[in-house]
């Protein structure tokens, strides 16, 4: 993990509510089946830098399904089944720019600089939002802010009503793109035809930056 996140993480970590969660977290491990693996849960900051953030896209919670949940918002290792909401994105991204994906591995975007955060980072299996009270969403929020204050312009993709929330908090130099969440059972309100993937990158190169290779 670069130096500004791990200095990000110092100041959280002296934090009364990022102290509980991480109490609780320890507990949560030893009892019970919780997902990502703990050395994942942080694994967007550790592949994106914030030197390197071009886009950040915002997920949900984990999956919560065994194996599923990588560290990443909508990825999976690229020998998992690609999960509905992601076979969404790839739908949009295919309709959207021609390029076809064939796993659900997003680590070449990580890596890229596509910020893949999810508002909760952690799930107690079977149980989808069964962490979302427990601290993560005040952590994310202070995420969020963080990388607005970044100067060079940025591209923000809020999918779904958890991640629209996150809006107010976004400065005006960067571009905020918001669609339904690309879940099946609200993709064709809106998430279908967003054309998010060229936008984002037609707005890069409109500010002399270079965009996304999505592929």
């Amino acid at each position: 993990m670069d130096m500004e996140w791990e200095q990000f993480l110092e100041k959280e970590r002296n934090c009364d509510y990022f102290e509980k969660l991480c109490s609780f977290l320890e507990i949560e491990y030893e009892k019970k089946v919780i997902y990502p693996k703990k050395i994942d849960i942080y694994r967007a900051l550790e592949l994106t830098p914030l030197s390197k953030i071009k886009c950040v896209i915002i997920g949900q919670d984990p999956y919560f399904n065994p194996d599923e949940a990588t560290g990443l918002a909508f990825s999976v290792n690229e020998d998992i089944k690609i999960p509905p909401s992601l076979k969404n994105i790839y739908k949009e991204l295919n309709d959207d720019l021609g390029i076809i994906r064939y796993n659900g591995d997003l680590t070449d975007w990580a890596k890229e600089g596509v910020f893949l955060l999810n508002r909760v980072l952690t799930v107690e299996a079977g149980k989808p939002n069964s962490h979302k009270k427990i601290g993560w969403l005040k952590f994310t929020m202070e995420i969020i802010k963080r990388i607005s204050k970044i100067e060079r312009p940025l591209v923000f993709m809020l999918w779904g009503g958890e991640a629209i929330k996150l809006k107010r908090f976004i400065d005006n130099r960067h571009l905020v793109l918001t669609a339904p969440h690309p879940s099946p059972l609200s993709s064709y309100r809106g998430f279908f035809g967003c054309k998010h993937f060229s936008r984002c990158n037609i707005f890069l190169e409109s500010k002399g930056l270079s965009g996304v290779k999505w592929g």
